[in-house]
């Protein structure tokens, strides 16, 4: 008897920690506890997309005139400290070179800033080679970089787009083929890569109509896989085009399913205006809000 009693007891003080330790256990708020989800993927696949869109439309920009004077005038890219160069007659490969942080008849030199017209600086080069002419219907354009920095950020790697129509002003369609890396770091011994892979759907949705790159849209579907600094990896299918104005740091809309190791995720940029607002949803009823970091 007295031995029962005291087991008894004893249940009695292991049970009533636990109780104890459940009721005063947190209940869950609107964070994520995951670096990834709390913006991490999101946040990159917004910033090296833009900035894919971004070379793209200096590309475009440049192998619509042909004219640096004029760009470096008219259109919200070069300012006055850079320079575009045209070959289009040795062989069957043609190529279009934009260098920045070239001033014409100044001191600077591919090393240095330039500081464009849209407030951003850059510096290095960006390849065109293509065949043809630039805007020809099928037209194949690979896009490499030497030394090439927005904002101290290096872009390295390579893009190839496809025009596969022109026959609607003001939505032009490319297929797009992204191999890309982002040096997130300005420091060469800490070099913090995000790199992007994938097959796109490229339509340039407005903006068409005006030599201002300033307010051209494009809208972003495919699927892309991402890595990330911390060398985690997400595949992004996108269900709704992700859609990027060249006057917004952030992708503005657009719905994808994020993969990876932790499961499934649905990561939605909102529906439009420029902000840093987004979302990702977990097993399709949490909902969680966080800031875009650029």
């Amino acid at each position: 008897m007295h031995c029962i009693t005291s087991l008894k007891k004893y249940a009695l003080f292991i049970v009533t920690p636990m109780f104890l330790m459940t009721a005063c256990s947190p209940t869950p708020d609107n964070t994520l506890s995951s670096v990834d989800d709390n913006g991490g993927y999101a946040s990159d696949a917004s910033r090296i997309e833009w900035i894919n869109n971004d070379v793209i439309s200096i590309a475009d920009a440049a192998g619509l005139v042909y004219n640096g004077a004029y760009m470096r005038t008219t259109h919200t890219t070069l300012g006055t400290c850079a320079t575009v160069g045209t070959d289009t007659t040795s062989g069957f490969t043609h190529s279009l070179v934009i260098r920045f942080g070239i001033s014409i008849g100044g001191t600077n030199s591919p090393n240095d800033d330039c500081t464009c017209l849209d407030g951003r600086k850059r510096r290095g080069t960006i390849i065109v080679s293509y065949s043809g002419r630039y805007f020809d219907f099928g037209q194949v354009h690979t896009i490499t970089y030497d030394n090439y920095y927005i904002n101290d950020n290096q872009l390295t790697g390579s893009v190839q787009t496809m025009l596969v129509d022109t026959t609607v002003t003001g939505n032009w369609h490319y297929n797009v083929v992204v191999n890309d890396s982002l040096n997130m770091s300005p420091d060469p011994l800490k070099s913090q890569f995000i790199v992007w892979n994938g097959s796109l759907d490229r339509k340039w949705i407005s903006g068409f109509g005006t030599p201002d790159r300033g307010d051209d849209a494009f809208s972003i579907s495919g699927n892309a896989t991402i890595t990330r600094p911390n060398g985690h990896q997400f595949t992004f299918n996108i269900s709704s085009p992700f859609v990027f104005a060249m006057n917004c740091s952030y992708a503005q809309s657009g719905i994808a399913t994020i993969l990876g190791a932790q499961g499934s995720r649905v990561l939605n940029y909102g529906t439009g205006g420029c902000d840093a607002n987004a979302q990702v949803s977990l097993g399709g009823n949490t909902v969680f809000n966080f800031t875009l970091t650029k």
